[in-house]
């Protein structure tokens, strides 16, 4: 087989989330146990950090793998989904793992699916941990794909933890209230093992702090080690001032303009001081901060308030939930443009009606689906957004829907593309 092949066939034979939803999901760390025990249990062969939360921790898995690199290490990112091609799930030193090594690996293990029959994301991590183990990895960042408690990554035993953020997503699979969805999260703490909280929420924080005694956990949230003095947006970048818990005043600028990114940041850096007060591993802060500045050339992060064009400006962001989209729109408000034009692309198993009725009724919306089986259809999301008085076409092909928005809109207006991972990764432009 080659590499489509390949591709075509992991889809074709697992359960795969993103394609199919909660009957993709296999709950349970039993599959991908049995996965490691065949092939010698490659996860105890490095040294991890585990990432959970609703929002950002893509951000802040690829803002901690930019900061190791910086320090000289050999770096192993695992991530989901993907945006344009699989191999970006794993990821040495920013590098794309070879589509050879992929076919290789499926190749050699086919016997082990046809056996076990796991969901295409507990295959994708046994990879990830495979390819680790082989190139000898010093430390591996390791984001949750869904939940924390019963996710396949949460069969590591890491050196320390972060949980992101709490937000409405997945209610099928991780529960119908905010707390439930907390309780999952924090699944990822481990005994003694240190765990930093990026945004300290009402609801939550209680659910962290008794999790974390119960496992004698050292804990910390982000704010009370990090403070902010100011920010802006200048070019492209997002610069923030701001002091650490040693009262040391510092710089720093963000390839991601973003300003939920300011959340993020202020968990990585609490994260890399407690990581370092607790003899981890040796840190220095001036590379800390050029690990979050470099990290778009080290890591290749994509999708985050990405800017495709200018006069008009056309930003493609993946938020998709109701913190991700309300962060952005907040963003959007901040920017001087005139009309403001929306392509927009959900998928069908979301609470459409939560995120729909944070939107603007002032701007011009072109709906779109993405090529998936999960995608809501466009004609479907244009008659659900007129109930929230959101107004406008239908043009099912994104790369379609950029091209009339660029006819219709003048050189002062502002268009986002959001709404779906699936929908950002077709973009070609």
């Amino acid at each position: 087989m080659d590499y489509k092949e390949v591709i075509a066939f992991l889809y074709s034979q697992l359960p795969v989330f993103h394609r199919e939803g909660k009957k993709a999901f296999k709950p349970g760390l039993g599959n991908i146990q049995q996965l490691c025990d065949r092939l010698g249990n490659p996860q105890n062969s490095f040294k991890a950090l585990h990432i959970a939360g609703t929002n950002g921790k893509g951000s802040s898995s690829h803002f901690m793998a930019s900061i190791l690199q910086e320090h000289g290490f050999r770096v192993g990112l695992y991530t989901s989904p993907h945006l344009k091609s699989f191999t970006e799930r794993i990821k040495l030193n920013g590098e794309n793992v070879a589509e050879e090594w992929v076919v290789q690996f499926v190749e050699k293990n086919l016997q082990l699916i046809q056996d076990i029959k796991p969901s295409f994301f507990e295959w994708t991590v046994l990879m990830a941990f495979s390819y680790f183990k082989e190139q000898g990895v010093d430390w591996a960042v390791i984001e949750t794909g869904l939940g924390g408690r019963l996710d396949s990554t949460n069969i590591i035993h890491p050196q320390a933890c972060l949980i992101t953020n709490i937000s409405w997503d997945h209610q099928d699979i991780l529960g119908d209230t905010l707390e439930q969805i907390a309780g999952e999260k924090a699944g990822i703490i481990k005994q003694g093992v240190p765990i930093c909280i990026s945004e300290r929420q009402s609801f939550s924080e209680g659910i962290f702090l008794k999790k974390a005694e119960e496992m004698h956990a050292p804990i910390v949230f982000a704010e009370d080690k990090i403070q902010w003095t100011s920010h802006a947006n200048v070019q492209e970048q997002l610069y923030l001032q701001g002091k650490n818990s040693l009262n040391n005043y510092f710089e720093i600028s963000s390839p991601y303009a973003g300003e939920y990114q300011i959340k993020n940041i202020s968990g990585i850096l609490a994260w890399c001081e407690q990581i370092q007060e607790q003899d981890i591993i040796s840190l220095q802060w001036d590379k800390i901060l050029k690990g979050i500045e470099n990290s778009k050339t080290n890591t290749q992060l994509r999708g985050r308030w990405e800017i495709l064009q200018k006069n008009p400006w056309i930003v493609a962001d993946t938020g998709h939930n109701e913190s991700g989209i309300t962060q952005l729109l907040a963003q959007v408000k901040q920017q001087n443009h005139g009309q403001l034009w929306i392509i927009l692309g959900m998928v069908a198993d979301k609470d459409i009606h939560l995120v729909l009725k944070l939107f603007p009724k002032d701007a011009q919306y072109i709906f779109c689906q993405a090529q998936n089986p999960r995608a809501l259809s466009a004609e479907t999301l244009q008659k659900m957004a007129q109930e929230h008085e959101l107004e406008g076409i239908c043009e099912l092909d994104v790369n379609k829907a950029i091209k009339k928005a660029k006819l219709l809109a003048k050189e002062n207006d502002f268009i986002l593309i959001t709404g779906s991972t699936y929908l950002v990764a077709e973009i070609n432009v």
